[in-house]
């Protein structure tokens, strides 16, 4: 390891315990605490009684009967446990810690969070420290200093988003593939909308990367069998009470409504961050602002496709391949603030732009430092309570604008480094484009 690395490791570290020291600060300190892991714990416990986890009144029974804490729970916090709304795949992954009591299983979750995440963030580390460890270690260490919520809510995303990473680092560095297969296809299985879209990467660049791709694809469907005839046995009903419960949860005035009317307080936090958030502020319609979204986001998807299938992908390509789609693919579906935590794959593709100097290296770091930064638990939450004490109104286009940039920053900073990444890829993928680093990382 070189006095560089040893450098980047030191900010590396720093930022890890910063990121634990924050997240089990804020888990003691909040009034309902790991609210996101009650959902899957209780839909489990219940779906292990023999109940229909996607039925509110029976999972509302489980909830009740077994929480200690139902009575002191605010409504809306409630609602969050009682419309379960993950799909059947997830259950077989999280009976471990639904077998124990509440307060083992939520400090088993919470390690389990912490240990993957982690190990995600140093994979990443490891990539960018072979171009650029001192600034990869700063960048992914602030990174970590706004991704404490993983903690406090206990949100499905901090594993599946750290299994993604870490599956896509085993493809990428063709190394314990089993396990990489694996961690990508249980990823797939909690959270397919995340990490979806980085699985049809491999799919389209080609070669070795379709092969891994397509045993992700079968090692998924084999993991995933199990837990959809186990639902399908007990709850028979399942997709049109997930599809009620769905949209009772994302309606008008819900909790995961994109829109203004949310009953989440602005002071906690715009916490869906896909573009819906954006366009809702001008037209508050469902109907709108999930098309705008997507036709939005329509062109770049395609062009990231057109340029994935027609190039032989080598490193450069395929980490800022995998950079642009990350980026891109958080904003014309549902997304929440944890899923943001995808953007980890970003940082490779950072570090080796800033190793080869010039004016790209310092767009690359502009970019990268302002979607750390407004993707952040931290700095959303302090812009959203400037945001609520502004009391707009919305009734002027400068009041819609100034919702967007101080509530919505997000979405915002996501499509900026989807852009930008997305422009490099395309000019490194130019025919006769130089290579500028070696096809594959080597240690």
């Amino acid at each position: 390891m070189t006095a560089a690395q040893r450098k980047g490791l030191w900010l590396f570290t720093a930022g890890a315990a910063l990121f634990l020291l924050f997240g089990l600060t804020l888990q003691r300190l909040a009034t309902v605490a790991n609210v996101d892991l009650k959902g899957v714990y209780y839909g489990t416990r219940c779906l292990l009684q023999h109940h229909d986890p996607y039925n509110e009144a029976d999972l509302g029974r489980v909830y009740q009967a077994e929480s200690s804490d139902y009575a002191s729970t605010p409504p809306v916090h409630r609602r969050v446990v009682t419309l379960y709304v993950n799909l059947p795949t997830t259950f077989p992954f999280i009976v471990p810690f639904a077998i124990w009591s509440w307060g083992l299983a939520s400090t088993l979750w919470m390690s389990a969070i912490a240990v993957t995440f982690l190990t995600a963030s140093y994979l990443m580390w490891r990539l960018c420290a072979h171009s650029a460890p001192i600034l990869g270690g700063a960048l992914i260490a602030l990174f970590l200093c706004g991704s404490e919520l993983l903690i406090e809510v206990g949100n499905a995303a901090g594993i599946s988003v750290s299994l993604c990473v870490i599956g896509v680092w085993c493809i990428l560095r063709n190394r314990l593939i089993p396990l990489g297969l694996v961690c990508f296809a249980i990823s797939l299985e909690m959270k397919p909308h995340v990490a979806g879209l980085i699985w049809l990467y491999f799919l389209l660049a080609g070669g070795q990367y379709r092969k891994r791709a397509w045993q992700v694809l079968a090692v998924t469907v084999l993991l995933g069998l199990p837990g959809i005839l186990w639902v399908s046995a007990v709850a028979p009903r399942w997709i049109p009470e997930m599809q009620a419960n769905l949209h009772i949860i994302s309606g008008p005035g819900s909790l995961n409504d994109p829109g203004p009317a949310t009953v989440v307080p602005r002071s906690h936090g715009a916490m869906v961050v896909s573009l819906q958030t954006v366009f809702a502020v001008f037209k508050d319609d469902p109907a709108f602002y999930n098309r705008a979204a997507q036709l939005f986001c329509a062109p770049f998807l395609l062009l990231w496709a057109w340029i994935t299938l027609r190039n032989r992908p080598n490193w450069s390509r395929a980490s800022l391949g995998i950079a642009a789609i990350t980026a891109l693919s958080m904003l014309p579906i549902y997304h929440r603030q944890h899923d943001s935590r995808i953007l980890l794959l970003t940082f490779p593709a950072c570090a080796m732009l800033w190793a080869e100097g010039g004016i790209t290296a310092w767009l690359a770091l502009a970019v990268q430092l302002v979607g750390t930064l407004l993707t952040g638990d931290i700095p959303m939450q302090l812009l959203a309570v400037y945001d609520y004490h502004l009391h707009t109104t919305l009734s002027s286009l400068g009041d819609k604008l100034l919702t967007v940039l101080l509530a919505r920053p997000a979405p915002l900073a996501m499509l900026l480094m989807g852009v930008f990444y997305l422009a490099v890829y395309w000019r490194r993928c130019r025919p006769n484009a130089p290579d500028a680093v070696p096809n594959t990382v080597t240690e």
